[in-house]
C-alpha cells in the first residue's frame, strides 16, 4: 500500500494567507526550516492505478497538479482518483470536493452525518449524484472501497467514530459541541491483497483507552497534530480557543498525543493537520527536537510512505 501526503497542515494552510506570527513570516520569507504545507489530505493506493483520497481540502487543485501520481493519463478526461473519503465536515476536509465537478466519475465515502452535512447544502449538487455516486460509510464494518462503476480498487477501510467535535459552522447552530457518532471518523486503511494496514487520524479531541487499543501495533499511524501546546493560540495571541476547545489533542502535555502513545507497539507515529501556529513544524524548534526524539515524524507535503 502506497500513501502521498497531498497536504500535512490544518486549516488555513501553512503559511496561512492572514497570519504574520513568526512561524508564517518565516515560511512565507523562504527559510528552509519553515516548509511550505497546504491543507489535510491523504491519497491511498493498493495497485498504483487507482487512488483513495482521504479528505478532500480546499487546495485540492494545486494538491493534484504537484502530485504526477494523480494526473490525467488514460484519455483526454481521466483522473487516477477512484474514491474520496472524508472523516468529517470540516471546510478544510470537504471544500476541495467543489473542485471535483468536472464530470468525472467518483465515488464519495462518508458518515452518515457527514452525508446528512453536504445533503443539506446543494452547493455540493454539483458533483452530479449520476457520475459521483455518494456512498454510506458505516462505522465498524469493514468495506470494500470501488470506484464509480462498482469495481473494487483493493482497499477495504474501516471507519470508527474518534473524540472529537462538530464541524465550526453547524456550532452556531446549536448543536451539542462534542457532536455524535459519525461527526469526526478515522479510518483503518487495508490492502487486500497484500493485508497490510495503516490508520488516518487527522481529528481526534483526546486519546482514550479504546482508540489506544485499536492503534497499538499498528505499522503506521497518521494522526493529529495541530497544536504542540493545548494553550498555544491563546499565548500566541491568535485566538481565542485552546486545542481541547478546538476538538484536537495537543502533541504535549500529560495528555497529549506523544505521551498517549507511550507504551504502544507503533511502526511509524507521523503528525498530520499540523496548524500554523505549530512550532514543531519548523526544523530548527525544540519542539522539533522533542517531537523526534519521542519516535514521532511532522509530515510534509509529497510525503510518501509504504505499509
Amino acid at each position: 500500500m502506497r500513501m502521498i501526503v497531498l497536504g500535512a497542515a490544518a486549516g488555513g494552510g501553512f503559511p496561512q494567507w492572514n497570519c504574520n506570527c513568526s512561524n508564517c513570516r518565516r515560511a512565507r520569507e523562504g527559510d528552509p526550516a519553515a516548509l511550505p504545507r497546504t491543507q489535510s489530505s491523504l491519497a491511498v493506493t493498493a495497485d498504483g492505478k487507482r487512488w483513495l483520497l482521504l479528505n478532500a481540502s480546499p487546495d485540492l487543485r494545486q494538491q493534484l497538479h504537484a502530485t504526477r501520481a494523480l494526473h490525467p493519463r488514460d484519455s483526454l478526461r481521466h483522473s487516477p482518483l477512484a474514491a474520496v473519503l472524508v472523516t468529517n465536515g470540516d471546510v478544510d476536509h470537504i471544500g476541495g470536493l467543489l473542485d471535483l465537478r468536472e464530470g468525472q466519475p467518483l465515488s464519495l465515502y462518508a458518515s452518515a452525518r457527514v452525508h446528512a452535512l453536504l445533503d443539506g447544502n446543494r452547493v455540493f449538487d454539483v458533483l452530479d449524484r449520476d457520475v459521483v455516486a455518494r456512498r454510506m460509510l458505516a462505522l465498524d464494518r469493514t468495506v470494500e472501497i470501488a470506484d464509480a462503476a462498482g469495481e473494487p480498487i483493493g482497499l477495504g477501510v474501516q471507519a470508527f467514530a474518534v473524540p472529537g467535535k462538530v464541524a465550526l459552522y453547524m456550532e452556531e447552530q446549536g448543536a451539542a459541541l462534542a457532536g455524535e457518532a459519525g461527526d469526526t471518523v478515522a479510518v483503518r486503511l487495508i490492502d487486500q491483497a497484500r493485508g497490510s494496514e495503516a490508520f488516518y487520524v487527522p481529528n481526534c479531541a483526546h486519546i482514550d483507552a479504546t482508540l489506544a487499543q485499536r492503534l497499538d501495533r499498528a505499522s503506521v499511524v497518521f494522526f493529529d497534530g495541530t497544536l504542540f501546546r493545548d494553550d498555544e493560540m491563546l499565548q500566541a495571541g491568535l485566538g481565542a480557543k485552546t486545542g481541547r476547545r478546538m476538538g484536537h489533542v495537543s502533541m504535549s502535555g500529560p495528555d497529549g498525543a506523544i505521551a498517549g502513545f507511550e507504551g504502544l507497539d507503533v511502526g511509524r507515529k507521523i503528525f498530520v493537520h499540523v496548524n500554523n501556529s505549530n512550532p514543531a513544524l519548523l526544523s530548527d524548534s525544540a519542539e522539533r527536537r522533542e517531537v523526534e526524539a519521542a519516535g514521532w515524524e511532522i509530515a510534509y507535503d509529497g510525503m510518501e510512505v509504504e505499509a
